[in-house]
């Protein structure tokens, strides 16, 4: 019977010597069902550092459900749990949340803005402090999307855009897109809804201003409802570009953006090598270059659009 109770107890002595599994916040702006293409991205990444959830790593996820105003108390949340490591996959309003909760836990961000620029670290090769991540080409495609825009409507002189006014990046996107349709000699209205129940009047003042096409700025807001706002253009019968690949699958006429998934998995890979002792200052920020142009031609027919050869032939995947 001692036997047999020391050997029973032997395991547990073990176990509580055993280091504590480390934990990562997973901070979202958007819901869990309309990311889990990028998760799982990061899932990916996180295991080729060869952390598995459950396994030898825990995650506590908070997701805003597309409300920026909750990001600064679920990022507090968070730090008060004392994870590891804070992830944000989904722009710069859970990073700079997460930025304002803690100047201790590493972050490991995915944005589609400059770091620098919006003021979350000092510099892309050495970002400083306990910040760093992935950059995708996104906002700095605003002007490009309208003028590819433009090259399928030339007709529309007048241009409407979709922002969400609560985003950080809100004023520089609304100042990069005046700037283009100045140049292209086009007028532009800008449209705000900062929720779902607003689309339906921006959409309705979109035909009072009698806009001939609309461009819809990247926000975390806008990704998550990407299908809604698809019907609704289809609806309108206004030809639209946005950024993702789910717009234009799901009836939306173009798309101009760079992959969603690639720049998650590598917030899991640093995510990982910051658990395993690297410093977030010494990994300089990596920036993913590569963008699509996918056009929807059916949508384009039922609009009465041609569209040009040379648009066309630029296309990397064509939906029929």
């Amino acid at each position: 019977m001692l036997l047999g109770g020391g050997a029973a107890a032997w395991p547990l002595a073990a176990r509580a010597q055993q280091p504590a599994m480390p934990v990562i916040g997973f901070l979202g702006s958007a819901s869990p069902d309309l990311y889990v293409d990028r998760t799982r991205a990061f899932h990916q990444g996180l295991s080729e550092t060869g952390y598995v959830e459950g396994r030898n790593v825990a995650i506590e996820y908070r997701w805003a459900e597309d409300r920026n105003d909750r990001l600064p108390a679920l990022a507090d949340d968070l730090v008060r749990r004392q994870v590891s490591v804070i992830a944000c996959i989904s722009g710069a309003p859970a990073a700079l949340a997460a930025k304002a909760a803690t100047t201790t836990i590493p972050i490991v961000f995915q944005l589609g803005v400059d770091p620098v620029e919006v003021g979350l670290i000092a510099s892309l090769n050495r970002p400083g402090g306990n910040m760093t991540g992935v950059t995708t080409l996104s906002v700095e495609l605003v002007a490009k999307r309208l003028e590819l825009l433009h090259e399928m409507v030339p007709t529309a002189a007048v241009i409407a855009a979709l922002v969400n006014p609560t985003s950080p990046v809100a004023e520089s996107l609304t100042r990069d897109l005046q700037a283009a349709t100045a140049t292209l000699g086009l007028t532009l209205h800008v449209l705000h809804a900062s929720s779902e129940r607003d689309f339906d009047t921006a959409f309705a003042t979109l035909l009072q201003l009698r806009a001939g096409a609309l461009v819809i700025v990247t926000d975390a807001l806008f990704i998550s409802r990407s299908e809604q706002l698809a019907a609704l253009t289809v609806r309108h019968r206004v030809p639209a570009i946005f950024q993702y690949h789910e717009f234009v699958s799901a009836g939306g006429l173009m798309s101009y953006a760079g992959s969603g998934t690639e720049p998650s998995r590598r917030v899991g890979g640093y995510t990982g090598r910051i658990l395993k002792g690297e410093k977030p200052a010494d990994l300089p920020v990596q920036q993913e270059s590569k963008v699509e142009l996918i056009i929807n031609l059916k949508t384009a027919k039922a609009l009465g659009i041609t569209v040009p050869l040379p648009l066309l032939g630029r296309a990397d995947e064509v939906i029929e």
